[in-house]
């Protein structure tokens, strides 16, 4: 389904999800009465309850963010300085504020807990800007990534991300206020992707981290094949075979990256894995795994600039090899190994 332009997103989306909100408050007690009578009937100790929790506390937290950022908007002059670096900051510690909320809830209703090992960004290369290029898989990884780089190591996220994700409105009116790129398949009419990429990591500062996932979505066995298919079909066939031996990641698309690299010179890369949520593939995954009771390790590489290949070749090798070791990685320690 093709996404609406932004007005009518701002016109009717954004609205409907506050209206959406407030008749849920009004109406929770019936669903709640339901949802705990059903909840003898289904397995799981009260899932339906829980799940009925887990998307009424998402809408009004989405809901709630979008209040505020209505309110940051007038602030700055309906607008007039929302890019402002005082608004964008307002608009970053607004959304770490946000996720903490959501992380918080999600430790009390999911029994989800997060550890993150390995060298961070906040240690690495301080003082100097961060390319975070992470692996995509399980629900909500995207999440806990930003959370991790906004709350613990007080970075300013930039994100190259799908543009159906503006389909949720917070999300939607946030980023589309930050440094961000939504990408969509396809021209857009603005310029192709690696030069959209190359735009948005251009001017990195000190305390940024520039996010990007080069697999380009959730991590599945249908979609790791039509990957290696992929290759095979542009003549790729060396890089093909390396895919066909990563069993638990997507061969990565090196084209944003490079451009990333190439714009940002000076900055480090933190290669990142997790595990944990990946065998959660599907809505009936999630339905089936509820209450999660779930810690997700999130493991940190760091490679200063001094260390990254020059040669377009040598850094597609180089990607591809740590893609390998994350791999490798994952394979560890998804089951719980050490």
């Amino acid at each position: 389904m093709p996404l609406p332009p932004r007005w009518l997103r701002r016109l009717l989306l954004a609205p409907g999800v506050v209206l959406l909100a407030v008749l849920l408050v009004i109406t929770v007690p019936f669903w709640a009465l339901l949802a705990l009578a059903v909840s003898p009937f289904v397995p799981g100790r009260l899932r339906p309850l829980r799940l009925l929790w887990i998307g009424c506390f998402y809408l009004l937290w989405d809901a709630a963010a979008l209040v505020c950022l209505f309110a940051l908007w007038v602030a700055s002059g309906f607008g007039a300085r929302v890019n402002s670096p005082a608004f964008q900051r307002a608009h970053y510690v607004l959304a770490g504020w946000f996720l903490r909320v959501f992380f918080w809830q999600a430790r009390w209703a999911l029994r989800l807990s997060i550890e993150v090992v390995g060298t961070d960004p906040d240690t690495a290369l301080p003082g100097r800007p961060e390319l975070v290029v992470s692996r995509h898989a399980g629900p909500g990884d995207s999440f806990i990534l930003i959370h991790a780089l906004v709350n613990w190591f007080q970075r300013e996220p930039r994100i190259v991300l799908k543009d159906t994700l503006q389909w949720d409105p917070a999300i939607d009116v946030l980023l589309n206020r930050l440094p961000s790129r939504f990408i969509a398949p396809g021209q857009d009419g603005r310029g192709t992707i690696s030069e959209q990429v190359g735009h948005l990591a251009t001017g990195l500062d000190d305390d940024d981290a520039f996010v990007i996932f080069p697999e380009g979505g959730n991590f599945t066995p249908r979609r790791r094949l039509r990957a290696i298919e992929r290759l095979r079909d542009r003549g790729h066939h060396r890089m093909a075979v390396k895919a066909e031996a990563m069993r638990h990641v997507l061969a990565p698309q090196p084209g944003g990256l490079l451009a990333a690299l190439d714009a940002a010179p000076d900055a480090g890369v933190i290669f990142v894995a997790h595990t944990g949520l990946d065998k959660m593939l599907t809505v009936a995954d999630v339905w089936r795994e509820l209450p999660m009771d779930k810690q997700l390790v999130m493991r940190f590489w760091s490679v200063p600039p001094e260390e990254i290949p020059a040669g377009r070749q040598q850094r597609i090798d180089w990607l591809y090899d740590w893609w390998s070791r994350i791999d490798a990685w994952i394979a560890a320690n998804r089951d719980g190994a050490a």
